[in-house]
């Protein structure tokens, strides 16, 4: 379905945000009321280890106002992503934005205070029961102690955020704006070569344009190789120097903080799939037969084994479906879903003109759990986004309803599970609806084989780059262009073994990857897709579904390790990568 402009749309296709203000000057006469309360926060500054009462009252006071900031900010920027063009629309964005900066500043005093006060005091304090809806976040702000300098020095830290930028900003300039891709001749017309066409190219059955299109692309990249090489050894030496100064043992760990994760979850995860990397190797193999290759290029690894499968579903169609295939997690999660897609407008499903591009889920504590879509009814793809986006939205819907606003906000480490699962059940779903239809069930098998090879293996070896790399500049030791070169090309040999041969322009892979500048974040995917897979696979069991929802009403009252485990799943063993890895077998199997 296709739509000129968002008048033409359905108004039943399109999210309703009343639930947030019933219109734009309601949010305006709100935005009023909240910048006059903003700093009431400040009359708190030096008082906090005043009494239970005086820091119970300070916390409400924050939260309070940090919640009705949220929801005039969640209105500003889905109204902005309806048209990224509309300029009042991105004024209200704005202006939503510089309330948030403000009340920050305003209340930037609450963190270091509570650091400064005794740890007998905190325990004193946290004595009395007025404390006890917030002793969590208490003792959060509190386990940073060891790692928080004195004030004069963390300022310091403060004001050089903007420095310790620079090397992800640079790489970001170069590598969306000034790189040069050039073109590539398809048929007699000529088609720009770019990071979106990239991966179109190489799934483009003529051979000869896959390798024309990567060696292009590659020796873009091996032109800039020495400045890349600069950005990123700079990104990795900000990594190192922070976790020294705030005394952490290795930039890994400080990294893993945050979720309070053990190194052994990290470690754990490469020698599991090291150890399963013989079923990897006998689907690559595979992939070479069946494409009939003498010899597997990277420029090969993207050719779809079966061609795409023109499925199409309508939205309601799709929404259908997709609840469908969630019926293992019981009437309440099903109900929910299928009321939000179908009557509460929680999607705002056609691209238009202007619209935000790819997808999302958003929201906030006091409204419904949004998603953005730019649904196309023929693409199969878009129902596996559908329930992906559904996944976050319902992790949202039951974390909100059983978590007060303080304790409601999950990790990334746990976002990706709710949606991964759903896309876990989603295929289970169409194997079974299409198994008459030899062709549907080829293309769903190579894809889940696809995505568990580019989510869980690809991404591990990135996690084991960064580990390496780290590594090396906590032993002192340069990190260089032929360094870079010399550690992924033995990656590469490790993980991809004799099935892929590897020109020399496959060690610059490692110079174009933007999560590289955001350290340690990439093994959040493998463990995502490692515990969906767990967590799927067994929902049949006894207890399972009760457990997986109340996975997902823990919200951020729990550590992401003890969640995981409330929904039945130990990420410290290496099991669950050992049961996706079966999981991987078993189609290899079906597929062979």
């Amino acid at each position: 379905m296709s739509y000129e402009t968002r008048s033409d749309i359905p108004e039943e296709l399109k999210w309703d945000l009343t639930p947030l203000y019933p219109d734009t000057p309601s949010w305006g006469k709100h935005r009023v009321e909240l910048q006059e309360k903003l700093l009431l926060i400040t009359q708190f500054s030096g008082r906090l280890g005043e009494s239970a009462s005086t820091l119970r009252e300070a916390l409400e006071l924050y939260y309070n106002t940090l919640r009705e900031l949220e929801r005039l900010y969640t209105y500003a920027h889905l109204m902005s992503d309806e048209d990224t063009g509309n300029t009042v629309n991105l004024a209200l964005l704005d202006q939503g934005s510089n309330l948030y900066t403000r009340f920050s500043a305003a209340a930037a005093f609450i963190s270091p205070e509570l650091l400064s006060l005794p740890t007998e005091r905190i325990e004193e304090l946290l004595e009395d029961d007025l404390l006890a809806p917030y002793a969590r976040v208490i003792r959060e702000t509190v386990r940073y102690k060891p790692h928080t300098l004195s004030e004069p020095e963390e300022q310091l830290l403060a004001q050089g955020s903007e420095v310790f930028g620079v090397p992800g900003r640079v790489f970001s300039q170069l590598n969306n704006a000034d790189l040069n891709f050039g073109s590539i001749e398809i048929d007699g017309k000529r088609t720009p070569l770019t990071h979106g066409s990239f991966i179109l190219f190489l799934k483009n059955t003529n051979r000869q344009i896959r390798e024309t299109a990567w060696r292009q692309f590659y020796s873009v990249y091996e032109a800039h190789k020495n400045t890349i090489a600069a950005t990123l050894s700079g990104s990795m030496k900000r990594d190192v120097f922070l976790s020294r100064v705030k005394r952490y043992p290795s930039a890994l760990e400080g990294s893993l903080f945050h979720d309070n994760m053990p190194k052994a979850v990290y470690t754990n995860l490469i020698s599991a799939v090291h150890e399963n990397l013989p079923v990897f190797h006998r689907y690559l193999k595979l992939r070479k037969k069946l494409l009939k290759l003498e010899k597997q290029a990277p420029w090969d690894l993207y050719l779809p084994l079966v061609p795409d499968v023109k499925l199409r579903h309508t939205f309601p169609e799709a929404a259908d479906c997709v609840v469908a295939s969630l019926a293992p997690l019981g009437e309440e999660y099903c109900t929910a879903l299928r009321t939000g897609l179908r009557e509460g407008r929680w999607a705002d499903v056609f691209e238009t003109k202007g619209k935000r591009s790819g997808a999302y889920s958003s929201g906030c504590y006091d409204s419904p759990p949004y998603m953005l879509l730019n649904h196309k009814d023929e693409e199969l793809g878009d129902l596996f986004t559908l329930t992906h986006e559904a996944g976050h939205s319902m992790h949202t819907y039951f974390a909100n309803r059983a978590q007060p606003y303080q304790d409601h906000g999950y990790t990334i480490f746990v976002a990706e599970v709710a949606s991964t699962f759903n896309e876990q059940l989603l295929l289970k779903h169409l194997r079974s609806k299409y198994s008459d239809r030899p062709e549907v069930v080829q293309y769903l098998i190579s894809h889940q084989l696809d995505e568990i090879r580019n989510t869980l293996i690809r991404q591990t070896m990135f996690a084991e780059f960064e580990l390496l790399t780290h590594a090396r500049l906590e032993a002192n030791e340069p990190l260089t262009v032929a360094e870079f070169r010399s550690i992924y090309s033995s990656l590469l040999e490790r993980y991809f073994g004799d099935e892929v041969v590897r020109p020399e322009e496959t060690s610059l892979e490692c110079l174009r990857i933007p999560h590289f500048y955001s350290p340690f974040y990439v093994y959040k995917y493998s463990t995502g897709i490692a515990a969906a897979i767990a967590l799927s696979d067994g929902i049949d069991a006894p207890g399972a579904k009760d457990r997986y929802l109340n996975f997902l009403r823990t919200g951020g009252s729990q550590y992401p390790l003890e969640q995981l485990k409330t929904a039945g799943v130990d990420m410290l063993s290496p099991e669950p990568i050992a049961r996706a890895f079966k999981v991987f077998e078993r189609l290899v199997g079906e597929l062979e």
